[in-house]
């Protein structure tokens, strides 16, 4: 991962391969914000000017670059906008900073080094720059997990015959004062969450045939013995004789048996204990219910919202969280065959309710039902899934947002407002009662498909019906922002997108200091 460095030195003084330095959207033209004096004065106090000349205006995302004036040490400045001046007295928000970092990391793409001279005025903002600037810098390269490399390497060291530039190798942080402690806890704090959410993007840009079920599980045993985690794994045998008929009817048409995982983080001093259960279905091809043509070539993402539950609770522990976190992994691969759950079967379920399956793309919540079910028998103080579960999330809010719904409305607002301290888009989705009577079945007690209309809602009714009494839940469809199929934006690469890890560790960080009621 690219490394991250403190520095006192001056934005002028500091070596590197270009300083970054901030330009907002003025009511008169671009206006060179707080960071830049000495880069500014280095021209003379002409930056702004020079800017607009070359036609900047400090248009969020927008990015100019141009050769440094005489006396800056780094040979380029990129400027990056961030959007309107604030109001005054007010600085910039931490997202603002998050997306202008990872812009600019982008941009940087090939550098050794980046000087990042971005309107710092307190720990928080650095710790903004430093997530936006090491997310934003992220490229996926196999070479650098478990799997073999998807790309062959040619004799230059490029990949596929193409030059492979990788990505920005450090970001210096002008500004970011490595002896004050508010500000190297708040970096250190940056670093490992992006490590760990760029470790759920890897696994969700990995192709399925590289990542099956067990292949998946393997990860997270590998993952806990380096970071002190216990682990669980149900092989195929272990969910037959437990009774898992949710994940096993998925799984049965692969040759790739599924996978039920546990990893659990603890802390001697906890007070508050939470469980994570994530889908991971590692190919979803629809199964019997086959998706149609256009809609298969993405689906090695649908195991998004186990990659952030195994990536959560590896960060808590890195973070040394006092809470308790569980993860559960729900892993299996939707395939056709002749062995295949088909439309029309009953599945018995674990904890012992019966689900006839009315489409097999509906995959998602057996799995996830199988896993809540067992989540819920260690009585955890929240259960809190995250899944790509439903299309009609997507139509609902789009392909930044995702939903929330739960079990209890303060809950959901909890969820909600943490999200949004992350920095990750989020919408309170209800759960009209009146839904319920749509996955009626009258040969099992609930079927796994409901009304059309509302089907992402539809989705949540079914998993709350495998919630325990007593137990808060709350429910995040990541179906849209999971995985980015446009181009790069801000921080946010192509392909996996590390979705709900933020919203998760901060939701963790909650839990530890007893925020959570």
């Amino acid at each position: 991962m690219t490394a991250l460095t403190l520095s006192t030195s001056s934005a002028a003084a500091l070596r590197a391969d270009a300083v970054v330095v901030g330009v907002a959207k003025g009511a008169k033209g671009p206006v060179v914000a707080v960071g830049a004096e000495a880069v500014d004065k280095a021209f003379g106090g002409k930056l702004a000017a020079v800017l607009e000349t070359l036609g900047a205006t400090g248009a969020d995302g927008e990015v100019t670059k141009l050769p440094a004036a005489s006396g800056l040490k780094a040979p380029v400045v990129l400027a990056v906008g961030l959007g309107e001046v604030p109001a005054k007295g007010d600085g910039y928000d931490a997202e603002t900073l998050r997306r202008a970092a990872g812009v600019a990391a982008r941009a940087l793409s090939g550098s050794k080094k980046g000087a990042f001279a971005l309107p710092v005025e307190d720990a928080a903002g650095a710790a903004a720059v430093a997530e936006g600037a090491l997310l934003g810098a992220y490229t996926y390269d196999k070479t650098n997990g478990n799997a073999k490399d998807a790309k062959s390497k040619d004799k230059n060291g490029g990949k596929g015959g193409k030059k492979d530039n990788g990505p920005l190798a450090e970001v210096a942080l002008v500004g970011g004062k490595p002896r004050d402690k508010a500000y190297k806890a708040a970096t250190e704090r940056a670093t490992a969450l992006v490590a760990e959410i760029n470790r759920a993007r890897d696994l969700i840009n990995t192709p399925s045939n590289l990542l099956t079920p067990a292949a998946f599980a393997a990860e997270a045993v590998a993952a806990a013995k380096e970071h002190g985690l216990k682990t669980e794994v149900l092989d195929e045998k272990a969910l037959t004789k437990g009774g898992y008929g949710g994940i096993l009817g998925v799984g049965q048409g692969s040759d790739a048996p599924p996978r039920l995982v546990r990893i659990a983080y603890t802390h001697p001093k906890a007070e508050k204990t939470l469980a994570l259960v994530g889908k991971g279905i590692t190919y979803d091809s629809g199964g019997i219910s086959l998706k149609p043509a256009g809609h298969n070539e993405t689906m090695k993402c649908d195991m998004s919202g186990a990659a952030a539950v195994f990536a959560t609770v590896v960060a808590a522990a890195k973070l040394g969280l006092r809470v308790n976190l569980t993860g559960w992994l729900a892993l299996a691969e939707n395939m056709p065959s002749g062995s295949a759950t088909r439309p029309g079967d009953v599945l018995s379920m674990y904890g012992g309710k019966t689900v006839e399956v009315l489409n097999t793309d509906a995959e998602g919540r057996l799995v996830l039902a199988d896993a809540i079910t067992r989540a819920g028998e260690e009585k955890p103080d929240a259960i809190v899934d995250v899944a790509t579960l439903t299309g009609a999330m997507v139509l609902a809010l789009g392909n930044r947002t995702f939903g929330i719904m739960t079990n209890d409305e303060a809950f959901r607002g909890t969820l909600h407002e943490i999200a949004e301290e992350a920095g990750e888009q989020s919408w309170p989705m209800p759960l009209p009662s009146h839904l319920r009577k749509g996955i009626d079945s009258p040969v099992a007690d609930l079927a796994n498909m409901g009304e059309r209309m509302g089907g992402g809602l539809v989705a949540g009714i079914f998993l709350k019906e495998f919630v325990a009494d007593g137990i808060t839940w709350g429910h995040l469809d990541i179906a849209g922002p999971a995985f980015n199929e446009s181009g790069p934006f801000g921080y946010t690469p192509k392909g996996g997108t590390g979705a709900a890890v933020r919203t998760l560790v901060r939701l963790a960080e909650r839990a530890a200091d007893g925020g959570l009621g």
